[in-house]
């Protein structure tokens, strides 16, 4: 049985303690996973803040260079990849192999950015009392970045703080999601193999809970990243003080249909919305959990949507063919069927799915749910959604934003002014018209407003993010 270990100072070192990590759809045990103590991960961070004194000067051809590399390792090693993403993830495979495919771009990206690192000019003299002043603005790495990652997409979503750190020229200190540490670890070698200097990444697994309070409060840490629940979330940022953090939280994201579409036009929004809704189980930020359609096409969009769930294919996230795997856990199953049951009892209808097969939830579309339901409150984070009509427009909108989260909302409309208001007043990060709020490529800003999170990613944005700005002036004609 394989053991792990963890990446400290470009070596690998013993955990405190094993945890064995278990295949969500099998529950074979796949390997026992080294954790960090909170005394490791403080000497992880050490490493990182020596190895930050050198990396910060590194030109950014160099940086840049790293980063090509690792996307061209992973991109040669792109089938190993995926496997593990479906072993330890139970993720779809050709699921896995498109997280993959977006992790080379998320990489390459990253590389790109760093060539866009620049600053600018500022015109003192636009006061009387800049004259004789001119000034610039630099940018420069923050220092320790420290990375707290999910596991739903457990190569991209670390790629998405990696990458940037790494452009930037920081050093970072990623911990991993406890259910999928093994993708994060694979990167070890990867980025050894690409020539990162030895501390400048280092990968910790451990539990959240233990290791949190060290890798937000310790000294030599500048910048926290995390990607969570809202309530993680909250105590993160009440621990980092007046370090700079990133948080990337939760969302119930609202897709919006407006009246006009033929029978073939709500099959394509159909089609859209159930891979939306249902990919990767619906374990996805911006999964579909909301859906408002207008009255008039409201019962025909129902019935194509339940055709699409009904027609996914259940099995083995190995499989070719699969479509519908196990959940990460038994525990967000138990919480789903529960949020279900009640819905239901609150007077929803289940119009197709909300069965279960041990860690398995078959696709779900409910209508009815109640207002105060978790199924509408909360992130459901599983394959279900709900479905309610609409009579206006504004109506619709203020449907969408009848939540405490605000990260993706989708709308589709043939009517530019109902296209112009969704953009203009839906309170979230990204509003996406004639597209699904699940939609995303990697170098377009990410994040969300009010329970969804601060501050951006996407990979130039990130990267500035972890950036801090300086003003250098100087002052001529003083010795005349």
């Amino acid at each position: 049985m394989k053991q792990t270990k963890l990446w400290i100072g470009g070596k690998w070192v013993e955990g405190s303690r094993l945890e064995p990590l278990l295949n969500p759809h099998t529950g074979e045990k796949l390997a026992d996973i080294g954790y960090a103590s909170p005394e490791q991960a403080a000497e992880a961070i050490e490493s990182a803040a020596e190895a930050f004194r050198t990396f910060r000067e590194a030109p950014i051809h160099q940086r840049a260079g790293v980063l090509y590399r690792v996307a061209r390792i992973i991109e040669e090693r792109a089938e190993e990849a995926a496997r593990l993403i479906a072993e330890e993830a139970a993720k779809p495979i050709k699921a896995a192999r498109g997280e993959i495919q977006r992790t080379v771009q998320t990489y390459t990206l990253a590389a790109e950015a760093a060539k866009t690192i620049s600053g600018e000019v500022v015109p003192m003299d636009a006061v009387p009392h800049g004259d004789h002043h001119t000034a610039y603005v630099i940018r420069q790495p923050k220092g320790v970045v420290t990375a707290i990652t999910p596991f739903n997409f457990p190569f991209n979503l670390v790629a998405h703080k990696v990458g940037p750190a790494v452009a930037a020229g920081n050093a970072i200190v990623l911990k991993p999601a406890e259910k999928t540490p093994l993708s994060a670890l694979f990167l070890a070698g990867v980025f050894k193999e690409a020539g990162l200097p030895d501390g400048v990444l280092n990968i910790i697994p451990g539990g959240g809970k233990e290791l949190s309070e060290t890798l937000t409060t310790h000294e030599k840490v500048a910048f926290v990243t995390f990607t969570g629940s809202p309530a993680v979330g909250k105590i993160i940022r009440a621990q980092a003080g007046l370090r700079t953090v990133t948080l990337e939280l939760g969302s119930n994201s609202p897709l919006l249909i407006d009246r006009g579409f033929d029978g073939e036009e709500l099959d394509r929004i159909a089609d859209a919305a159930a891979a939306g809704a249902f990919s990767y189980n619906g374990q996805v930020c911006i999964s579909i959990q909301r859906i408002y359609v207008h009255e008039d096409a409201y019962e025909e969009f129902t019935n194509r949507l339940v055709r699409k769930a009904e027609s996914l294919r259940i099995g083995d996230p190995l499989s070719e063919d699969t479509d519908i795997s196990a959940l990460i856990n038994e525990q967000a199953a138990k919480r789903l069927r529960s949020w279900v049951e009640r819905a239901a009892e609150g007077g929803a209808a289940v119009r197709c799915g909300g069965t279960f097969e041990g860690s398995i939830m078959h696709p779900t579309v409910m209508t009815g749910v109640p207002d105060e339901a978790e199924l509408n409150c909360e992130e459901a984070f599983g394959p279900v959604v709900s479905v309610k009509p609409f009579r206006t427009w504004d109506e619709a909108i203020g449907l969408a934003n009848d939540s405490k989260f605000g990260l993706n909302a989708g709308a589709f409309t043939k009517d530019l002014e109902h296209a112009l208001k969704a953009a203009k007043n839906i309170r979230a990060g990204g509003v996406l018209i004639n597209e699904i709020p699940t939609y995303r490529v990697d170098h377009m800003p990410y994040g969300g407003l009010k329970e969804s999170g601060v501050g951006r990613e996407g990979v130039k944005y990130a990267m500035e993010e972890m950036m801090e700005l300086k003003l250098v002036a100087f002052r001529t004609g003083f010795y005349e």
